[in-house]
C-alpha cells in the first residue's frame, strides 16, 4: 500500500500529457485528461528506496530487467518528465549524484575500452557509414541522410578552423577517424589522431594504410596526456569533454593549450548544460563510466584560465536530438539482430539510453556546444567577419 501511495505522487504531476500507469496488482490509473499517449506497467514493485537513492539508475535498471514496461513513445515520456515543473525528474529529493569518480589514466583507458570496445560491428549496425559517433550537423533541416550529416559536420568543423594546407592538426579523441583522414585528404593537413581504444586504432590505422596517408597521418594508441611536448597548429576534440570528469576538466583544456602553438586554433565540440554540471548514475553506471557533462560557465571559466581566448559559441542542441532519434531508428531495424548477438537486457539497455539522451536534448537538460578557441588574442589567424564558416 506505502508503494503505490508513493508511486501515485511521485507519477501523477510528472507528465505534461495523460498517461496511463498499471501497477503490480493489475489495477489502472490514468493521470491527466484525455486519451493516454504513453501507458507505463509495473510488472513488479520497484523499492521506494532504490528510487529515493537514485531515481534515474532505480528506474533504469528496472526497465532493463523487464519490472517496468513502457507502451509508446519513451522520449516523449522522459521529454515530458524533464519539462514538468513538479516532475520527479526535477525534484531535489530525487536528483541525486554518484560520488566523485577515478579519472587516472589507467581508469580513463578502461572507461573508453568498456564503450568503444563493444566491437566494431555493433556500432556498423546502427551508425551511418562513416562510424562517426557524435553530433551530426543538418544542413538541410530535418531530413534523414545522416551520412551527409556527419559528413557536413565534418567540413563545419574544419573550415571554422579556416586551415591552411601543409600546416598540422592533432585530433584528441579520434574515433574512427573520419575526421582526422578527411582534413588530410581534403584541405591538405599532416594530420595526428589520438585514442585509448584498441578497436578505433586498428580500424583508422587500416584505413591509413588503404588509402595510402602514411606520410599525411598516424594515429597514436595513448592517453591524451602523454603526448609529450609536441605542438600542432590545429587542434580539435569531439565529444571528448564529457568522458574526462570533472576533476580533469581544467588539465583537459591546460592540455590543449599545450599542444597548441602560439596563435593556433582550435574547435572543441562536446555535450554540455547551461545549467550546471551534471552526471547520470545509470548512465555512468551501464553505458559512459566515468560520464560528467560540465557546465557552459565552468567551461569558459577553464578556457580562460589556460590563456585561450573564444572566438566563436555555437550550440547545437536540435542538431543531436535529431541524431539520436535517427540512431534509435536505426538500432530498432536492427534489433532483432542485435538482441540475437547481445541479449534482450543489453538490447533494451541501448534503446532506452537513445531514447532518453533524445529526450534530454529536446527538453534542453543538456546541450552541445562548439567552442572556436585561439591560443592569443581571439581571431588571430582567422578572417574578420564569421561568414567563411558558412560554406
Amino acid at each position: 500500500m506505502l508503494e503505490k501511495t508513493f508511486y501515485k505522487k511521485m507519477l501523477s504531476k510528472s507528465f505534461p500529457f495523460p498517461v496511463k500507469v498499471t501497477y503490480w496488482d493489475g489495477k489502472s490509473e490514468v493521470y491527466g485528461n484525455g486519451k493516454p499517449e504513453v501507458e507505463i506497467t509495473f510488472n513488479e514493485k520497484v523499492p521506494i528506496s532504490d528510487v529515493t537513492r537514485n531515481a534515474s539508475l532505480a528506474l533504469g535498471e528496472a526497465y532493463m530487467d523487464k519490472k517496468i514496461e513502457i507502451k509508446g513513445s519513451i522520449q516523449k515520456l522522459i521529454c515530458g518528465a524533464y519539462e514538468s515543473a513538479d516532475s520527479f525528474m526535477r525534484s531535489s529529493k530525487f536528483r541525486k549524484f554518484l560520488p566523485k569518480q577515478k579519472h587516472n589514466e589507467k581508469q580513463s583507458e578502461k572507461d573508453v575500452q568498456s564503450h568503444y570496445d563493444i566491437g566494431n560491428d555493433f556500432y556498423k549496425l546502427w551508425l551511418d557509414p562513416t562510424l562517426t559517433y557524435s553530433c551530426a550537423y543538418f544542413e538541410d533541416g530535418n531530413k534523414d541522410d545522416l551520412e551527409k550529416a556527419q559528413e557536413d559536420k565534418i567540413h563545419h568543423i574544419l573550415d571554422k578552423l579556416h586551415p591552411q594546407k601543409g600546416k598540422t592538426l592533432l585530433d584528441i579523441g579520434c574515433g574512427w577517424g573520419t575526421l582526422m583522414l578527411t582534413a588530410a585528404k581534403e584541405y591538405g593537413l599532416k594530420v595526428t589522431g589520438v585514442t585509448l581504444s584498441e578497436e578505433q586504432y586498428k580500424f583508422v590505422q587500416k584505413k591509413i594504410y588503404d588509402q595510402n596517408l602514411q606520410d599525411v597521418a598516424e594515429i597514436k594508441l595513448e592517453d591524451y596526456r602523454e603526448l609529450g611536448d609536441k605542438q600542432w597548429d590545429y587542434v580539435t576534440s569531439v565529444g571528448m569533454f564529457e568522458h574526462v570528469g570533472k576533476e580533469n576538466l581544467e588539465g583537459y583544456f591546460a592540455d590543449v593549450s599545450k599542444y597548441l602553438k602560439q596563435d593556433g586554433t582550435a574547435l572543441i565540440h562536446g555535450i554540455t548544460r547551461q545549467q550546471g554540471g551534471a552526471v547520470n548514475a545509470w548512465i555512468n553506471k551501464y553505458i559512459f563510466p566515468g560520464g560528467y557533462i560540465p557546465g557552459l560557465q565552468e567551461q569558459i571559466g577553464h578556457i580562460i584560465d589556460n590563456d585561450l581566448q573564444v572566438d566563436d559559441v555555437e550550440m547545437l542542441r536540435r542538431h543531436y536530438q535529431r541524431t539520436l532519434e535517427i540512431w534509435d531508428k536505426n538500432f530498432n531495424n536492427s534489433r532483432k539482430e542485435i538482441q540475437n548477438k547481445m541479449g534482450e537486457r543489453f538490447t533494451r539497455m541501448w534503446d532506452l539510453y537513445l531514447q532518453a539522451c533524445a529526450a534530454s536534448f529536446e527538453s534542453g537538460n543538456i546541450d552541445v556546444v562548439q567552442y572556436l578557441i585561439t591560443k592569443g588574442p581571439s581571431g588571430t589567424n582567422l578572417p574578420m567577419t564569421r561568414q567563411y564558416m558558412m560554406k
